[in-house]
């Protein structure tokens, strides 16, 4: 089955997975209803190549920032280095970056610093944040509390797979959640009773490609087309008609990321 205009808010694009048969990908997504994608440089070093890809491909956009795992080894990110890439027409956003305990705990002082660079970048460039967060919910809801009374800034909790605590503190600042194919694991009931309760103008969609595919791909190589199978579990979720939930999270997408719309 497939969804009309669906978005696939986050995948990546340029890893090995997926750029060895990049054509064929982006043929079967649009196949599935996927029309957009945002494609994500987590080592800026690997700008040229992410870049690229969006420039080639209609529908194809990207964000840019160092992930948490990767700060360490790294050069550390300046704001002025993430606002002047952000004047790329298709840059649309500025990430990812966040905070992750879970594999990279040692370095957490740099990851926290590379955070609050990325939110003054984001702030200044007016790009949405893209946040990846495991194993850090306390810390993370500080800082982003903390930033947003500094300064407005929007956001998106890539993957949410965290808390509801951290669910909670993000919706309060007006921050988005984005629905990964972990939602429709059978054993992640209680992360769909957090997205179940959170507002509808609040949820978005992505695969995190080429990894987390949703069933009845799960364990496989994930890729944009398989939005439509965490599409179908989040309709499920709010009670809608899977065509009505693909334009809801469309229009969640084109209110958060303006650029692409």
């Amino acid at each position: 089955m497939s969804l009309p205009k669906i978005v696939d808010s986050h995948c990546h694009l340029d890893f090995p997975q997926l750029s060895e048969d990049l054509d064929a990908v982006l043929a079967r997504a649009r196949a599935a209803g996927v029309t957009r994608m945002v494609t994500i440089c987590t080592k800026l070093r690997n700008l040229p190549q992410v870049q690229a890809i969006a420039e080639a491909h209609e529908g194809v956009f990207f964000a840019a920032g160092t992930h948490p795992m990767s700060v360490a080894e790294e050069p550390m990110v300046t704001v002025a280095e993430l606002v002047g890439l952000a004047e790329h027409p298709k840059m649309v956003g500025i990430g990812e970056s966040g905070l992750d305990y879970h594999y990279t705990a040692e370095s957490k002082a740099a990851q926290q610093e590379s955070l609050r660079l990325h939110i003054e970048a984001a702030r200044q460039a007016d790009l949405p944040l893209i946040i990846h967060a495991r194993d850090a919910d306390d810390d993370m809801a500080r800082i982003l509390t903390e930033e947003y009374r500094a300064g407005h800034f929007t956001c998106v909790m890539h993957c949410f797979s965290s808390g509801a605590g951290l669910a909670r503190a993000a919706l309060d600042l007006g921050f988005y959640l984005s629905m990964s194919g972990i939602a429709a694991f059978p054993k992640s009931a209680a992360l769909r009773d957090i997205f179940r309760s959170a507002p509808q103008d609040r949820i978005l969609l992505e695969t995190d490609a080429p990894y987390l595919a949703p069933p009845p791909y799960r364990g496989k190589r994930n890729e944009p087309a398989y939005t439509v199978h965490t599409a179908l579990v989040g309709a499920e979720l709010f009670e809608m008609d899977p065509d009505a939930f693909a334009a809801l999270t469309s229009a969640n997408f084109d209110r958060l990321f303006r650029k692409a719309a």
